[in-house]
């Protein structure tokens, strides 16, 4: 476990804490994130209740936490830092590719899920995507995703989807654009120069014409039914 004491006050770049119980892997994310001018690793612990007792004398904007861990797994750690109420950004960082674990990571209110396998390059911009209000998840945790909340179903025909497709609106289709970018509301209307109200109003309308319950299964399906451009059809 490390403290970096010295950094805990700035203010200048994210304050991080890590939990993973790989200590290799480890010290390679204090070393990427420290490195890249725009994180601070505040601490880094290798278990789940390290951060529990810890966490009251920290300060960090962002935990980044494994998804398999002795004791105190990722997701119950998610979920007792939720019941805990607090505010930081929570993101997975796991070698975990199991959908129905990413799925139960961002449904219990995790702000991404990224892969160990990823570059640097995804990892920090995820991370940096994540501070700026979106979900942080590569097109291959996407695809995860899509095949979790598709599961079982039967493919829609090409002219089933053609047919959802024709009966958006313009506005409705740039917000469902956004949405599987993992933009929040607010992020939408400041994009689309519309208030937020106008927003979950096209949300809504979202949901009902494409018969899903939740923004994930909006990013889901726009993943998984593609528009067919001219030529393809």
């Amino acid at each position: 476990m490390l403290i970096n004491e010295a950094l805990m006050n700035t203010n200048k770049v994210t304050d991080v804490v890590i939990v993973d119980d790989h200590p290799l892997f480890r010290r390679g994310v204090v070393e990427l994130l420290n490195d890249s001018g725009e994180f601070n690793v505040l601490a880094d612990f290798d278990g789940g209740q390290q951060l529990l007792d810890a966490l009251p004398e920290l300060a960090p904007e962002l935990l980044l936490l494994d998804m398999h861990m002795p004791e105190l797994s990722g997701l119950q750690l998610l979920q007792q830092l939720k019941q805990q109420g607090i505010e930081q950004k929570i993101i997975f960082l796991t070698a975990s590719d199991d959908s129905s674990e990413l799925f139960a990571a961002i449904s219990a209110g995790a702000n991404g899920y990224l892969l160990k396998d990823s570059s640097p390059e995804q990892i920090i911009n995820g991370l940096k995507d994540a501070m700026l209000g979106n979900i942080a998840m590569d097109n291959t945790g996407v695809t995860m995703l899509a095949h979790h909340l598709r599961k079982g179903e039967q493919p829609a025909s090409p002219e089933a989807v053609s047919a959802q497709y024709a009966d958006l609106t313009e506005r409705e289709l740039q917000t469902l654009a956004l949405i599987t970018q993992g933009m929040s509301n607010k992020l939408i209307a400041r994009e689309l120069g519309i208030s937020d109200g106008t927003v979950k109003v096209y949300v809504k309308n979202l949901l009902r014409k494409l018969s899903v319950s939740s923004r994930l299964e909006l990013a889901a399906w726009a993943h998984a039914n593609q528009p067919q451009s001219e030529t393809e059809r």
